[in-house]
């Protein structure tokens, strides 16, 4: 089967769950998108922002849509790494003899919610994270390997900090992309509340199989990408490292560190996702511009003129893109 045949099958597909996702989450097409994104190009996605604006309800969705095995996991001060991944317990057999046996945790799922992450301690935030890395799961002296798909979508509240263990900078990096999810405008917020009064509920069409999500992660990497898309990409990210000769100077006088050669990965494999979920053969330079808060938001590190001066990342990043030429 040609190239353009399968990319057509799994871009209508993928409309089709868009449209299906439309039935209960109102608006949010940024967040919808990103997470598409992100299952697509094989990364894990956080999304950030206040209680009650869907971010829980939309992977419960993309979950019954996609008929794939969803788990939600709670973080609390309290929560212990074996209650994510796992632990070995005690089993006894008919005849009484008892062996060891490895229970899987709920990380065992193809979606899973990280709800709050930041509400749970650095060493349980790092269980999480390695799954996330490495896709396998080590209890013991055995290695369990994570079934694909495996998307992780970390939640955390903006607000409360109290009690919070923020993530280190190292540990966001490991995310492919960052969303903030917005307040919906007026027209949602009527059509969110006329949904929500009316008594029959939902019923959503399951449109895709597993065996269909990781054939349409194939087709994503087989999307061309040009070398000019691939330069602007780069251009990008050594536009926010402050000591690079080709640093921006919003970067020098506000970016204490930079964005990681990751960063410019991440561009292109998440423009190659974004093609596909628009139904094109390439990349183009508009993907990448498109694409370049989610993915570098939480790439860089402000100094303290940054916040003296009422600076962020968002602000100072579409500084440094209307600078930046669009054509090779």
């Amino acid at each position: 089967m040609s190239l353009e045949t399968r990319l057509q099958r799994s871009a209508g597909l993928l409309r089709r769950v868009r449209e299906e996702i439309a039935k209960v989450i109102v608006g949010q097409d940024d967040a919808v998108e990103g997470v598409l994104v992100c299952l697509l190009a094989g990364g894990h996605v956080l999304l950030e922002g206040v209680p009650g604006l869907g971010k829980t309800t939309l992977l419960r969705t993309l979950a019954r849509v996609l008929d794939l095995k969803y788990s939600r996991i709670q973080f609390t001060p309290d929560l212990m790494p074996a209650d994510i991944v796992g632990s070995m317990v005690i089993h006894t057999d008919a005849q009484g003899n008892k062996t060891l046996r490895f229970q899987p945790g709920p990380i065992f799922a193809h979606l899973v919610l990280a709800d709050e992450i930041n509400r749970a301690t650095p060493k349980t935030q790092s269980a999480l994270l390695e799954a996330m890395q490495e896709k396998t799961v080590t209890s013991g002296t055995s290695s369990h390997e994570l079934e694909q798909p495996f998307l992780v979508m970390a939640t955390q509240n903006p607000i409360e900090m109290e009690g919070t263990y923020p993530l280190p900078e190292a540990q966001l990096d490991r995310f492919l992309m960052k969303i903030v999810v917005r307040y919906p405008s007026r027209e949602e917020l009527l059509e969110i509340v006329d949904r929500t009064s009316r008594p029959e509920p939902v019923e959503l069409q399951r449109v895709m199989t597993r065996e269909q999500v990781l054939e349409a992660r194939q087709v994503c990497r087989e999307i061309l990408v040009a070398q000019h898309v691939k330069e602007y990409a780069i251009d990008l990210v050594l536009a926010t490292q402050p000591d690079s000769p080709h640093a921006h100077e919003l970067a020098r006088k506000y970016i204490r560190y930079g964005s990681s050669p990751r960063g410019a990965q991440a561009l292109v494999e998440c423009g190659r996702a974004l093609a596909l979920l628009r139904g094109r053969y390439h990349v183009s330079v508009d993907d990448v511009r498109h694409l370049a808060l989610p993915v570098l938001r939480h790439r860089i590190i402000l100094n303290f003129d940054a916040h003296a001066d009422a600076q962020t990342a968002d602000s100072i990043l579409t500084g440094i893109l209307e600078s930046i030429p669009t054509v090779a």
